[in-house]
């Protein structure tokens, strides 16, 4: 089941520093549109995916998008969020292109150890970087944001890709008075990032202002989780517990969703979107460091991902 937003009460400030956001947000589209000879909106049914469709639709519509929607799929991913994810794409009317981690590992490109149970949050970066060639993608839009760890924080709003798909923090571009360089060469690509400046809290005040459609586990439900290393791991055939672990059952909801594998809920009872604002609004733990076990092995395992080629 999904849940719809109703409206929530936002103060005038609160209001003028979202329609800053959006203003921001949609000029980057559109320059994204203009610029590129061939995009991409990355779309996983998350939240902060959510929130770039509606900017998309304030964008261009009542045209169809300049560019297809894209997921890249662990075959891990929560039930209800791809449900949602093909919900969403039906009611836009869109294109949808899916590439599959599955598909990877059937070529040999991507090789884990055990592909039924491994982690397959960093062999995303091997199918997306498949994708993009494939597909010829110039340009690939993403809701990360510059607040969810520190490897983002670095990122540019268009972040240049070399002819392999890599990061270089120190080889990106200076991005002076809104001015952005799109010129890639042919195999270069741009990873380009609307709502960098926004923070949790804004993308849970924007979903309240337009009233967006979100999958229930983004709000409180009971679940059996297992206690590890200060992380609620979700208990599922891919994250059975450990030798001496116990399962509890407790109130959860997911700040973030992606491969279930890595993805862990946090305790709350946050049943509405008036909840979770007020939690956001005091929380101080980071989004990513609340609820990824991939990004507690080290700070730097995110931007060892990025410049591998992870969105």
């Amino acid at each position: 089941m999904n849940t719809v937003v109703e409206h929530h009460f936002i103060d005038a400030a609160s209001n003028r520093h979202l329609d800053w956001l959006e203003s921001e947000a949609i000029h980057i589209m559109r320059e994204v549109a203009a610029e590129c000879s061939n995009p991409a909106l990355l779309f996983s049914g998350g939240k902060d995916s959510i929130v770039l469709l509606r900017l998309a639709e304030k964008a261009f519509r009542p045209g169809k998008f300049p560019f297809p929607l894209v997921h890249i799929d662990t075959g891990h991913n929560f039930p209800e969020v791809i449900a949602f994810r093909d919900k969403r794409v039906a009611e836009l009317g869109e294109r949808l292109i899916v590439g599959s981690v599955e598909e990877s590992i059937k070529r040999g490109t991507v090789r884990l150890r055990n592909p039924a149970t491994d982690s397959r949050n960093a062999a995303q970066a091997v199918t997306l970087l498949e994708t993009i060639a494939e597909h010829k993608f110039d340009a690939c839009i993403g809701g990360a944001r510059r607040d969810e760890e520190k490897a983002r924080a670095k990122e540019r709003i268009f972040s240049f890709r070399d002819e392999f798909g890599q990061w270089n923090p120190k080889a990106q571009r200076p991005e002076l008075w809104d001015l952005y360089n799109t010129r890639v060469h042919p195999g270069e690509n741009m990873r380009v990032f609307p709502i960098s400046n926004w923070t949790e809290l804004d993308v849970w005040q924007y979903i309240a202002r337009e009233k967006l459609e979100l999958p229930q586990i983004y709000f409180a439900h009971e679940r059996q989780v297992i206690p590890r290393n200060g992380l609620l791991v979700p208990l599922t055939d891919l994250t059975p517990p450990r030798e001496g672990e116990t399962v509890e059952t407790q109130i959860v909801r997911f700040r973030t969703v992606g491969d279930i594998s890595c993805t862990c809920p946090v305790s709350s009872d946050a049943a509405t979107v008036e909840a979770i604002i007020a939690e956001t609004a005091i929380t101080q733990i980071t989004e990513r460091g609340a609820t990824r076990m991939d990004d507690q092995t080290s700070e730097a395992s995110m931007e060892k991902r990025k410049k591998e080629g992870y969105f």
